[in-house]
């Protein structure tokens, strides 16, 4: 669905007053879904304002106008909007005798002009104005919606707020949906959907990147609520079919709670050992409720010292190849899956900076190391980054993986 705005007043076209209505009207549009293309400023001229109007009919499907909703003979919108469309102007004795009201709360007589205040278009609906004289009017005609406010942001910006939106609201639907994967970066993935991205107006769709993974967004919108939701899921069964060895989960399923939920139905009990993660695989994983069920322990090692004591590492593989090394992170999960009894050890082991680098091992080189009784898999990775960054792309990274692993285990 098409927005466009169309401000009318000479003051706004010659500068005497700035134009705020557009940017403010864009935003509370795009909260709800719908995109703004087009935003026009035009003076309070009858022909030129018909020919705006006459544009707007062709492209867009919501066109909002402010101003000249007045009584003065400078304010010609609904007239101008009522010769584009046809129809006629009819008169409102309920409106008129609200306008009146306000005078006589005032004990001031209404003006004549006040009148043409009192009249809308046929078959569309006034849209309460509680602090001005002008009524907004609202019409929905052909399949578009064409919205009529009063120029003072005060009584613009209260209208649109309570009358407009519920209104648009009303046949109007915005289905979102997450597509969350792994193991793929954003710009391999936007060229492999490229064919799906702008396939049909009603769907955006959309990647981005996050530390270690990436999302397709999907939006729909639409007035028919059913198609929509059909419409996504076509495209869903598509990307499954695409990148089913990527995707993890939907609508922003932490990686981790994924991870959970595989070693839960597996029965399995799990343990990590860290040391440039400093613990963050065990926190995270951690905060998930009911976690102790398959989460045994964590631990810290840092130094050298505490791989041999407390994961059974030997010196001479500390010595021989390095703390940040494919053998010491399998010697590291091995000696915690052994000793605490698991079914399954994750290590970590690396160089998250901003120091101890060096021209063989640079800083972001991480070895990850999954054992089970079967075997142990050694990952080499190479993250970019500053300390932080590469920390999280390893929590990251250890879950994508232990996924992986999980998926080629069965279910006991």
């Amino acid at each position: 669905m098409i927005a466009e705005i169309i401000t009318i007043g000479t003051e706004i076209t010659t500068g005497s007053t700035l134009n705020t209505h557009s940017q403010y009207i864009s935003g509370k549009l795009l909260e709800i879904g719908i995109e703004t293309y087009y935003h026009t400023s035009v003076d309070d001229n009858k022909d030129r304002v018909k020919d705006i109007m006459n544009i707007a009919l062709k492209r867009s499907d919501i066109i909002i106008t402010t101003g000249g909703l007045g009584p003065t003979d400078d304010d010609m919108t609904r007239e101008v909007i009522a010769e584009s469309l046809n129809l006629k102007l009819v008169s409102d004795n309920d409106m008129e005798k609200s306008i009146k009201d306000i005078f006589n709360k005032q004990n001031r007589s209404m003006p004549s002009n006040n009148i043409k205040q009192a009249y809308k278009l046929e078959g569309s609906e006034f849209l309460n104005n509680s602090i001005g004289t002008a009524p907004g009017i609202f019409l929905s005609k052909d399949n578009k919606k064409i919205i009529m406010l009063p120029g003072p942001p005060r009584e613009m910006k209260l209208m649109f707020k309570n009358e407009v939106i519920p209104r648009i609201h009303e046949d109007y639907h915005i289905i979102k949906k997450s597509v969350n994967l792994i193991g793929i970066g954003e710009s391999q993935l936007e060229m492999d959907i490229k064919d799906l991205i702008n396939s049909d107006s009603s769907i955006m769709i959309a990647t981005f990147a996050k530390e270690g993974e990436t999302e397709i967004k999907i939006i729909g919108k639409g007035n028919d609520k059913e198609l929509i939701k059909e419409k996504i899921n076509n495209i869903i069964n598509i990307l499954q079919n695409r990148f089913h060895k990527y995707i993890y989960g939907f609508d922003n399923i932490p990686i981790e709670v994924v991870v959970f939920n595989m070693l839960k139905e597996r029965k399995y009990k799990i343990g990590f050992c860290e040391s440039c993660t400093s613990g963050l695989i065990s926190g995270r994983f951690g905060r998930i409720p009911g976690v102790s069920e398959v989460f045994d322990r964590g631990v810290i090692s840092y130094s050298n010292d505490s791989k041999v004591e407390e994961l059974g590492v030997n010196p001479s593989t500390l010595e021989n190849f390095g703390a940040v090394s494919e053998e010491t992170a399998m010697e590291m999960a091995n000696g915690l899956r052994i000793k605490a009894n698991l079914d399954i050890a994750l290590s970590v082991t690396g160089i998250a900076g901003p120091t101890g680098d060096n021209r063989e091992k640079p800083i972001g080189l991480v070895y990850l190391c999954i054992s089970c009784k079967e075997n142990s898999t050694v990952i080499k990775c190479n993250f970019t980054g500053n300390r932080e960054a590469i920390q999280n792309k390893t929590v990251t990274k250890a879950f994508g993986e232990l996924r992986s692993f999980l998926l080629n285990k069965s279910l006991t």
